[in-house]
């Protein structure tokens, strides 16, 4: 993933998109704030990426909320929450599409706005992106933009609504007085990787689904096990998000031994990594061969793995999960 958003730069409605910490220039907003490397901006988040205090790579100093609505002066403009599917330009709906067309500004997770097609990009009067673990600065960053007059949209890959940002939009738009209605908030759904991922390996999500991310760093990993101790045990097809991060490596190792706990070894596992990308895999492995896969470069953070349940199996290299047809029709 690319963390490489190091270059300064002025905001068009807030704050900087510096992540140099040894920087302490200053830069203008075009909203009227003045922006230094920890200071907090009128019209967007803190830039600060100091890593000694924070979880995931940014400063505490970046998940402050600055600004409130009584700080803009302008009607203001609309915000999105667009989903972009699984990466690929014909996994997006048209529906998004469209969005993305319409809006002038664009706020995204550098490397989901490297997925954008051309076209977009070309046409978008501003496009802002902040390196990972920047989720609140740049949320806020749209809505101050929004706030300021500007139709803008905030994108993630999947769906708005699948750990990504259209909750915390609506909870840092509330937090600053303002309304869903006062921006015209609207959430673009897209294809989730869940389902995307799914579709690589057959059909193992027909039945009852639970999903789960293993590196969430706003979850401690004695919730997610409590979860998969809890899902693995009912018997649902799981669904596992960002199983391996370098940072929380030992929640792969863990989540395996708490699956082979309640499934047998033999139990298929759909695992597809980069879902739509250029550097896509897909393999269909059993549960008891899955702990050895975490060393692999196939195992990452942009890795989903599909576990079956009880029923599952492959047929001619594909996952099925009987949706129970078969109990009450004869075919």
């Amino acid at each position: 993933m690319s963390t490489d958003d190091t270059e300064p730069s002025e905001s068009k409605c807030g704050a900087s998109s510096s992540t140099d910490t040894e920087a302490s220039e200053s830069s203008g907003s075009k909203c009227g704030a003045t922006k230094t490397e920890t200071a907090e901006s009128k019209c967007g988040g803190s830039s600060s990426t100091d890593d000694s205090t924070s979880k995931c790579g940014g400063s505490s100093d970046e998940e402050e909320v600055g600004s409130t609505v009584e700080d803009f002066d302008a009607d203001p403009g609309r915000l999105v929450a667009v989903g972009l599917g699984p990466g690929e330009p014909e996994g997006m709906t048209s529906r998004a599409k469209t969005a993305l067309a319409a809006v002038e500004h664009i706020v995204g997770y550098t490397t989901y706005v490297e997925l954008l097609p051309d076209d977009i990009t070309e046409s978008a009067e501003d496009i802002y992106s902040t390196p990972m673990c920047g989720e609140v600065s740049r949320t806020e960053e749209a809505i101050d933009r929004a706030l300021s007059g500007n139709d803008v949209a905030i994108i993630g890959s999947g769906d708005p609504n699948v750990y990504a940002l259209a909750g915390l939009a609506l909870e840092i738009l509330e937090s600053k007085g303002g309304t869903a209605s006062m921006v015209d908030f609207e959430v673009v759904p897209g294809v989730p990787a869940a389902q995307s991922c799914a579709a690589r390996v057959g059909a193992p999500l027909v039945n009852d689904t639970v999903s789960i991310s293993l590196s969430d760093h706003l979850t401690d990993m004695p919730t997610i096990e409590s979860r998969l101790h809890a899902t693995a045990k009912e018997g649902f097809t799981i669904a596992i998000y960002n199983p391996w991060s370098r940072k929380r490596r030992e929640n792969f190792e863990k989540c395996c031994e708490i699956l082979l706990e309640h499934r047998d070894e033999d139990t298929p596992v759909g695992v597809v990594h980069a879902a739509g990308r250029d550097d896509e895999e897909v393999e269909i492995v059993t549960l008891g061969d899955l702990p050895d896969l975490g060393e692999t470069d196939l195992i990452d953070m942009t890795t989903t793995l599909l576990v079956g349940n009880d029923e599952t199996y492959v047929w001619d290299d594909r996952m099925v999960t009987p949706r129970g047809y078969e109990t009450k029709y004869d075919y």
